[in-house]
């Protein structure tokens, strides 16, 4: 057994059984292993941040980490940006980074790079493998890693030599350290602050879908303060049956409304809100600047633990969460006319179905669609947790890998598209039920909205940055090209009728919906 299987034996008995990989010619003894290990399944990204989005959203809908394989420092630095996201979604994500043989380290080669300078700058933890006996304790100890704090991004780097040569046994599963408990004081702070009257309780992390989602409504019904969600939100439970939550907005100047009148914001599970970028002449914290906030659980805390120690500080009976509020459904009637995304997501939400796993990159457009789709039939919501473009198809891949009995639909905008363009290709040759929705309007109309916000005119050379229109991006042709089916719509009544056939076919499928 050489380094490379003891690796794939470990990670196998660790319970790793999804591997996306884009790997080269360092990484050849490593899928030589995988080869020989079919319980390993290996799914090929033609991009590493494919690869790395991919991983993401399998972690979001399973909470079980998959395993990227990506080729050296450059490889690593393709799937960064993806990386970036899954650590802003605290999902847990191991990366198995190849390295040139440590002997041939002392000469410059072409790809030879700082794999541990650029692993760093996402990784919470890093390890390179020095010797192939202790590969599999390496690879244990960084899949302990990726668990660790409610999910981490590891990264072992795998020298060539260490792959190749004779390895120790396969090493067992570690322990996972349990989050860190609440502090009883912070507790009974929290309880006390709750009971405020305006006063608001921000969740994440797990108590926004399932039993965490069903105790925090309780929490906040029982102290009469607002529930609110983040605005990017890794995984959100939405639609009929789901328990309301006030969600934060894109733009500061909508959340200072709804937060400059809350006297006490107690955080559970996410970190303190903050403007997605700094603007002339308004704040960067969007809080009541007289108000309290209180943050009694990180988001690498135990948030479970943190809300069971709340209800039980406010006296509550947890199985009373049968008498909470629902989300009633209420759908609107399929729209006609002109295409917009207020249409779109009226369509959507007419034809959604049950447990539907929303995967949100609409950018600008994807206001009108969540507005609509609130009373739809239940479903999960995973939105662009980090803000770095190009998220969205690969965390589709990812979340259809994980329920492969759910329907995926992506809610995709034009620009961001083209970052990721390969994972269409991934969708097909996997089979995914996948429906994309491309919000075809021919540009990055998020710049042109933050060039307004600080204050800025665009002119000939910002339109030059911001359009994609000359020459236009041909999705149909595009999706085609990477072996997925797809459709021009124009007209509200053609989006409806394309996406009632997709919902209904197996495979991937894309609709260009031509917005002006």
């Amino acid at each position: 057994m050489n380094g490379a299987e003891s690796l794939v034996e470990t990670l196998l008995d660790g319970g790793v059984t999804v591997c996306f990989a884009n790997p080269g010619t360092s990484e050849m003894q490593f899928v030589a292993a995988l080869d020989r290990h079919p319980a390993m399944r290996c799914i090929l990204c033609l991009f590493e941040g494919g690869a790395t989005g991919a991983a993401d959203g399998y972690f979001r809908m399973t909470r079980e980490v998959a395993v990227t394989l990506l080729h050296l420092a450059p490889g690593f630095g393709n799937g960064l940006a993806n990386l970036h996201n899954a650590r802003k979604a605290q999902s847990g994500v191991l990366t198995v980074m190849g390295e040139h043989a440590s002997y041939h380290l002392r000469h410059e080669a072409p790809l030879k790079g700082d794999t541990e300078g650029v692993a760093r700058a996402v990784s919470h933890w890093v390890r390179v493998s020095g010797d192939a006996a202790q590969v599999a304790r390496d690879g244990a100890e960084a899949l302990r890693a990726a668990q660790s704090g409610n999910g981490r991004i590891a990264t072992l780097i795998l020298p060539a030599d260490t792959a190749w040569n004779p390895g120790a046994a396969p090493e067992p599963r570690l322990p996972v350290p349990p989050p860190r408990p609440p502090d009883a004081g912070a507790v009974a702070a929290a309880a006390r602050a709750l009971s405020r009257p305006g006063a608001g309780l921000l969740v994440g992390g797990a108590a926004l879908y399932g039993p965490g989602a069903e105790l925090a409504a309780q929490i906040a019904a029982a102290a009469g303060s607002q529930l609110i969600a983040p605005y990017f939100v890794p995984r959100l439970r939405r639609g009929q049956g789901a328990v309301p939550m006030e969600r934060l907005a894109y733009r500061i100047e909508d959340n200072l409304a709804l937060l400059a009148p809350v006297p006490a914001l107690v955080l559970c599970g996410t970190t303190r809100p903050a403007g997605f970028f700094a603007y002339p002449g308004r704040p960067s914290l969007p809080e009541n600047p007289d108000g309290r906030v209180l943050e009694l659980c990180a988001p690498d805390e135990d948030v479970a633990g943190t809300l069971a120690a709340l209800a039980a500080a406010l006296g509550l009976d947890p199985a009373g969460a049968g008498d909470l509020p629902r989300q009633r459904l209420a759908l609107p009637d399929l729209p006609t006319g002109l295409l917009t995304a207020a249409a779109i997501g009226a369509a959507l939400a007419v034809l959604l179905p049950e447990d539907a796993i929303v995967v949100d990159e609409g950018i600008t457009n994807s206001a009108p669609v969540q507005a609509a789709t609130e009373t739809a039939r239940g479903h999960d919501w995973l939105s662009l947790t980090g803000g770095a473009i190009g998220g969205g198809l690969p965390l589709a891949v990812g979340a259809a890998v994980a329920c492969p009995g759910r329907r995926v639909v992506v809610l995709e905008g034009d620009g961001s598209a083209m970052y990721t363009l390969q994972s269409l290709w991934t969708m097909a040759r996997e089979r995914l039920d996948v429906t994309v929705i491309v919000f075809a309007n021919r540009g990055y109309r998020i710049l042109r909205q933050e060039m307004a916000a600080v204050g800025a005119e665009p002119g000939r050379n910002a339109a030059a940055l911001f359009d994609v229109d000359d020459p236009a991006l041909d999705w149909v042709a595009l999706a085609r090209g990477h072996g997925v089916d797809a459709v021009p719509v124009d007209s509200a009544e053609a989006f409806a009728a394309a996406l009632a056939a997709a919902l209904t076919r197996s495979g991937p499928f894309l609709i260009a919906a031509a917005l002006d």
